[in-house]
């Protein structure tokens, strides 16, 4: 069952983005861009698979050994939920991006690199918009 639940969610979250990385403007794209829909339903899996794995009873979240901790004692369910953590996030942050750069005028094309990092590696990809994001600012107003 945890494979079949994670697989569901990464497929799914691949279709999305593709979606969103290549049609951001259309009916669909829009609406999943507009709310937090994906990053919802991944909620509702990554709730049972904290639940399943044991919970987080215990954790410690305070120091670096105690993250290292949990890693060490991960089960494929909280394998999924720290996978599924990070899909939800980013994929919340590129929505961000999309509606940023969409209100501030950045063509998207200029955001589909910030966009794939965002996928990969979700802090690199913010710093990348915002580097594009103050370039455009600093061009408009030297126009």
């Amino acid at each position: 069952m945890t494979e079949l639940l994670f697989n569901i969610c990464n497929i799914t979250i691949l279709i999305v983005w593709a979606a969103i990385l290549f049609f951001p403007r259309t009916n669909l794209s829009k609406r999943l861009i507009d709310f937090p829909w994906i990053p919802l339903v991944i909620s509702f899996f990554y709730i049972y698979f904290i639940i399943v794995s044991g919970g987080l009873a215990g954790a410690d979240f305070s120091t670096l050994e105690g993250i290292v901790s949990l890693f060490n004692k991960a089960t494929p369910e909280s394998a999924a939920a720290g996978w599924l953590h990070y899909l939800a996030f980013d994929y919340w942050v590129a929505t961000w991006i999309i509606r940023h750069s969409q209100i501030n005028d950045i063509k998207h094309i200029f955001i589909v690199v910030p966009l794939l990092f965002t996928f990969m590696l979700g802090p690199v990809g913010i710093l990348i918009y915002s580097l594009v994001y103050f370039g455009n600012k600093k061009l408009k107003r030297a126009n």
